[in-house]
Order: C-alpha cells, then structure tokens, then sequence
C-alpha cells in the first residue's frame, strides 16, 4: 500500500531555495522542489513569473490580513489546496488523453 509514497523520487523532496524580491526587499524561499513546481504552475496559469506571483500573494495577504505569518507555510498550503481543487470529484473518472 505505502510503497507508491515510500518510492517518491527523491528529487521531488529535495530542498531548493531561490531568492527573489518580495514587497521590494530581497529574501531567499526554501521549498522541497515538488513546491516549486506546483507554484511555477500556479504563476504560469496567471500569466506571471513565480516571483511576481508570490510578490503580489504577499502583498494581497498582507492587505487582506495585516501580516502574513508564516510565508512558506502558507504557499505549501496553496500547493496542497491548488491540487485538491484540480483532483476530480470522488467517483468521477478522470477525462481519457486525446489521441
């Protein structure tokens, strides 16, 4: 049952940091490199770069909330919740590839 968690590659897991300017002052994000790849998504789908993407995620969060937090926490939560919202309903079969 585990062994399709337990064969992860680990590429997938292994941690990245990139710098990138956020709310004008340069700061450095450390992600597992799956992160990474879900957030470079995410940005594409909104027509922006990811540090673009997540400069003006900080900002919108502070906006709404006043303060952020936990950043990296926040945007691992966004991975998770972007997959969930991609992932079909239960019961629904997944769309067959063109051929």
């Amino acid at each position: 049952m585990c062994y399709v968690f337990a064969s992860t590659d680990p590429a997938l897991f292994e941690k990245t940091t990139r710098s990138l300017r956020i709310s004008g002052v340069v700061t450095s994000i450390c992600l597992e490199a799956k992160f990474w790849d879900i957030l470079d998504e995410i940005a594409a789908s909104q027509g922006m770069s990811t540090p673009l993407f997540l400069s003006t995620l900080y900002d919108e969060v502070v906006e709404l909330r006043g303060e952020v937090g936990n950043f990296t926490s926040l945007l691992r939560v966004i991975c998770t919740t972007h997959m969930s919202n991609m992932a079909p309903a239960p019961g629904v079969a997944k769309p067959m590839a063109a051929e």
